[in-house]
């Protein structure tokens, strides 16, 4: 029997380095969100593992055993047909491929194929915390996911087409012993209480994100541009950028602002949570 599964989009609304461990990996201390729009994903059990892709971002996906989603399905011992539906542009910042990933994993273990301890993260740092696809905190080198109640976020998502690689990103930093974000989250009464804390908070990788792909910087300064926008600021690694906005409404009339003026840039309006 084929089973579909939904693949939110991440976002770190926030995201400090507050360390370097010994052996490479960077300590964070980020708070993570996920969106309403996402990549779709068919399982369909079968005698010989493959993978296909369609969908807008299509192009230069893996579909053999280069890509986090066949891992994920050969690492429990599932063999079949999987079918992803690329909406969310890739190497962007926001987790599509770990979504994708952790995705596969929940929707396998459903089946009767557990997860071991630990794989999650040897596939990815955002993959834990795509396996709980809720508002977090994410620690450590991101086996640690406390959850947080936060309330519903308007947003717009833009990606100007560019691919940032992580590894280049974090490897240009000027320093990874940054403070991490308060001990304690706020409960936040109003959307507006919670953007003003974000306010004060960071993306540490921003900075040197914009180093390795300038276009950043020009849709981040597009979004601060829009009507009612209350927050900007780069998600993950990058290209993608996030701005927040006091209702859904404001959201979409941001959304056609950036798409009139830059209709070559990927732009969607949703909700955080």
């Amino acid at each position: 029997m084929t089973v579909e599964a939904f693949a939110p989009a991440k976002i770190n609304l926030t995201l400090h380095v507050t360390g370097q461990r010994d052996d490479g990996y960077h300590l964070l201390d980020s708070l993570v969100v996920f969106a309403d729009i996402g990549d779709r994903i068919w399982l369909s059990p079968g005698d010989a593992l493959s993978l296909d892709v369609s969908g807008e971002f299509a192009e230069g996906v893996p579909t053999d055993d280069r890509n986090l989603v066949w891992q994920a399905a050969d690492g429990v011992g599932w063999t079949g047909r999987v079918h992803l539906e690329k909406t969310l542009p890739h190497g962007a910042g926001i987790g599509g491929g770990s979504s994708d990933t952790a995705t596969v994993l929940k929707s396998l273990a459903a089946q009767g194929f557990p997860t071991a301890d630990g794989f999650p993260l040897s596939l990815g740092a955002d993959v834990p915390v795509c396996m709980s696809a809720q508002a977090s905190r994410m620690q450590g080198i991101g086996e640690k996911i406390t959850p947080v109640a936060l309330p519903k976020l308007p947003a717009l998502l833009v990606n100007p087409g560019v691919q940032v690689p992580t590894g280049t990103v974090f490897s240009s930093m000027e320093t990874r012993d940054n403070p991490p974000m308060p001990s304690i989250i706020p409960d936040f009464s109003t959307p507006q209480d919670c953007t003003n804390w974000l306010s004060e908070q960071r993306n540490d990788l921003q900075t040197s994100a914009i180093g390795a792909a300038p276009q950043i910087k020009q849709v981040l300064s597009a979004l601060d541009s829009t009507k009612d926008v209350q927050l900007t600021r780069m998600s993950g690694s990058g290209a993608t950028c996030f701005a927040l906005y006091p209702t859904v409404k404001a959201a979409h009339f941001a959304a056609s602002e950036i798409a009139d003026g830059y209709p070559d840039w990927w732009c969607v309006a949703t909700e955080l949570s």
